[in-house]
């Protein structure tokens, strides 16, 4: 379909109409079309009891007046990884509570436990299995207390156990959108709800939270409305940890390939044998890519170490253009650069790396 039958369609719609209620005065707001990118906002946890001060989430962990003698970071993922370790390198204590056997949920399993070693050295306490009960001010501390073991005290406590959309009071029902279980927005391949001319993008529909997925959804979306088409790779958009190394992937990890019995090939090559990453003295991860053990097609690429999140864009771009591991191998890369690992790692699929 031309894009001149696709406006014709999208005109056709009924206008977008939403109700917007504020102290105590309903503002109607009538237009042609209307985008909900309202973002998400802090996951509660049952027990653990907000102040906004010495308790708090990522918000008040981002503007602490001190540092905290001992930090106690309630989840492993990684905002709690990111804000935990930055107060550790100001001097903190940090004990990181997780409620599940490791850390960095989701994210390639290798990297996640050379990850947490590498955090360990830098003196980042973690309790894995911990099941948080509850989380209280106590006088000059607070209390956290986990479940079959004694409670910790310290100084502040960081809640950081994922995040919800933020679709709760925004007057979804005066167009009747009702969401799903988990507070998000069911939308079409086009991003449209069920009330026609409004749309959602961004944290409050399904997919990772991230602001660069937001932001290709949302010229997806604006596209789709004014030229009848858009588009996003969901199989391309990179996450990264802003931790220190950066960890940073895109694609598939090896477990789910492993679940969805997809046969492929690894290979992976460490920083320390990268000559730009030993003259920085950054030297701690690896990258680590995975192809497909037949059409040798990318499925995923993984980096923890230095400038992990800008090396993952070259990933990105590659999976986006459907390369194969061959292809990142016979490109040629600057030297000495922090990018050969990729191209070394690219190599060793085969098992033929160069410099190791």
């Amino acid at each position: 379909m031309g894009s001149n039958a696709s406006r014709g369609v999208a005109e056709s719609k009924p206008p977008a109409r939403w109700l917007f209620r504020k102290g105590g005065q309903t503002t109607v707001l009538e237009t042609k079309n209307i985008i909900i990118a309202t973002g998400s906002l802090s996951a509660p946890l049952k027990g653990v009891e907000l102040d906004g001060d010495r308790i708090g989430t990522s918000t008040e962990a981002l503007s602490y007046s001190s540092v905290p003698g001992h930090l106690v970071v309630i989840g492993a993922g990684a905002i709690g990884l990111e804000l935990g370790s930055v107060w550790k390198r100001l001097g903190a204590r940090v004990t990181v509570l997780e409620y599940m056997d490791r850390i960095l949920p989701g994210m390639d399993l290798e990297l996640a436990q050379e990850a947490q070693k590498i955090f360990e050295k830098q003196g980042l306490v973690f309790s894995l299995g911990s099941r948080v009960t509850r989380a209280r001010v106590a006088g000059d501390h607070c209390v956290v207390e986990c479940e079959g073991s004694e409670p910790i005290q310290c100084d502040r406590v960081l809640l950081s156990v994922g995040r919800i959309p933020n679709t709760s009071d925004i007057g979804l029902e005066t167009v009747g959108i009702q969401t799903d279980q988990r507070g998000r927005i069911p939308v079409d391949d086009h991003f449209a709800t069920a009330a026609g001319s409004v749309y959602a993008i961004g944290d409050v529909i399904r997919g990772p939270m991230l602001a660069h997925k937001a932001e290709e959804e949302g010229v997806a979306c604006v596209d789709h409305i004014f030229k009848g088409y858009g588009h996003v790779d969901y199989n391309s958009i990179p996450g990264v940890v802003y931790t220190h190394p950066e960890i940073a992937s895109v694609g598939r990890s090896e477990e789910e390939l492993v679940r969805e019995g997809i046969p492929y090939k690894k290979g992976a090559f460490p920083f320390m044998a990268n000559g730009r990453a030993r003259a920085m003295g950054e030297t701690d991860g690896r990258v680590k890519i995975l192809a497909h053990a037949e059409s040798d097609r990318l499925l995923g690429i993984h980096i923890i170490g230095p400038h992990a999140g800008d090396l993952i864009a070259e990933a990105a771009v590659a999976m986006a253009f459907g390369a194969s591991s061959e292809d990142l191998a016979l490109a040629s890369h600057a030297h000495p650069t922090l990018a050969e690992c990729i191209k070394e790692a690219a190599l060793a699929v085969e098992g033929k790396p160069i410099h190791i």
